[in-house]
């Protein structure tokens, strides 16, 4: 099987992991071998209640059974998406209740720019440095990552970036700016939160000239920080809400939320001015309402500031400098990408999955499932402690 993968499906690195999955369960993956691993990863934040949680599974199976893709995205009723964006705007801010479902988090990015450019007649776009809002030619634009940028150029114009918690840069925020276009807590450049009030003043400076706001939630959000979003913690409320990954249990989803006013611009001049083929697919749509109903209603929320305090009093090393970031999406940082690299790699071979951050190289990516036990916390701090202590 592993000469087949390496041949016939395209590779995103010249070394992947190739570990061989069987099955996967809660907290667990299990290899072709038998042999289990702890995950600490779940599927880069998209595996919200663990691997092939019941109600999810039960909810996809009676879809699935009763119907599946019949017309594309927004032409007939289809009960699960309804339920699903009813839902969700029965949990959001006023001014977040209607949703656009599509694939990925990527192609949300994509819909939310394209709504805000329509509503302001404007085409400035101000995005962070070390940001990641996707690898379409829309959100590859909103990245300052020239190595990652540079072979797939031009992309969108008119794009300016500012310093993420720098006040002073939001003073380039101005009458041009159709969106600003931030992450809720920046992923990729090491789970970077915002500071006290920065949020709440990039939110006045849009209203005051009249730019939209657009939060990118796709990792931190469906409760991974103990919220169901985590702009709920920092006192700003964003005119557009861009949602992906722990949304349907590990099922390819997406959404971008906004008023009924401001989504309407989508529909007319021109008609269809976002289109998709299999968003709000009824087998997806019924295991994301399953997956945010289970959030909600579970009490699975309540837990995770303990078990973010468990991580950070076993986390204690002389090789872990800090850990960055909030509830359950973690990063300890070590002193270099080396040592980083090596303690991931012996970390698997001891059965426990981790992975890395995107642009900060010496972070370890520490984003469970929200149903981890204390008790395999302790179980996969003890693996990583043990191997750090190798070095």
């Amino acid at each position: 099987m592993k000469d087949d993968f390496y041949t016939y499906q395209a590779q995103t690195s010249p070394h992947p992991l190739s570990l061989e999955i069987a099955r996967a369960s809660g907290c667990y993956l299990y290899d072709t071998g038998g042999r289990a691993h702890l995950d600490f990863v779940a599927g880069v934040s998209a595996c919200s209640l663990g691997h092939c949680h019941p109600a999810v599974v039960k909810a996809i199976q009676e879809q699935a059974a009763a119907y599946m893709h019949v017309m594309v995205y927004g032409e007939y009723i289809l009960s699960p998406a309804v339920a699903l964006t009813k839902k969700l705007a029965s949990l959001l801010p006023e001014g977040l209740e209607t949703t656009y479902l599509v694939n990925s988090g990527t192609e949300a990015m994509e819909g939310a720019l394209k709504l805000a450019r329509r509503a302001t007649g404007r085409s400035g776009l101000v995005a962070a440095h070390g940001a990641y809002h996707g690898n379409t030619m829309g959100s590859l634009s909103l990245m300052d990552f020239e190595e990652r940028k540079a072979p797939f150029r031009p992309l969108l114009p008119d794009v300016r970036f500012i310093h993420f918690n720098k006040e002073e840069d939001l003073e380039k925020i101005n009458h041009h700016t159709a969106a600003v276009v931030l992450e809720t807590i920046q992923g990729g450049a090491g789970f970077v939160l915002p500071e006290a009030g920065y949020l709440k003043k990039v939110r006045e400076r849009c209203t005051a000239v009249g730019a939209l706001l657009i939060l990118d939630e796709v990792q931190p959000g469906f409760g991974r920080t103990g919220t169901l979003f985590a702009f709920e913690h920092y006192d700003c409320v964003p005119d557009i809400l861009v949602m992906g990954k722990g949304m349907a249990s590990g099922l390819p989803v997406g959404a971008f939320t906004a008023s009924k006013s401001l989504m309407q611009r989508l529909s007319e001049r021109p008609e269809l001015g976002h289109i998709t083929t299999f968003g709000g697919n009824p087998v997806i749509a019924a295991a994301a309402l399953a997956t945010l109903e289970e959030i909600s209603e579970s009490g699975v929320m309540d837990g995770i500031a303990a078990r973010e305090a468990r991580f950070r009093e076993r986390l204690k090393h002389p090789l872990i400098k800090e850990i960055r970031g909030r509830g359950l999406m973690l990063a300890p940082i070590l002193e270099s990408r080396e040592l980083t690299d090596a303690v991931i790699l012996k970390c698997a071979e001891r059965g426990l999955v981790l992975f890395w951050l995107l642009f900060e190289p010496k972070a370890l990516r520490i984003s469970p499932p929200l149903t981890i036990t204390l008790e395999e916390i302790d179980r996969g701090c003890d693996i990583l402690l043990g191997v750090l202590d190798t070095f």
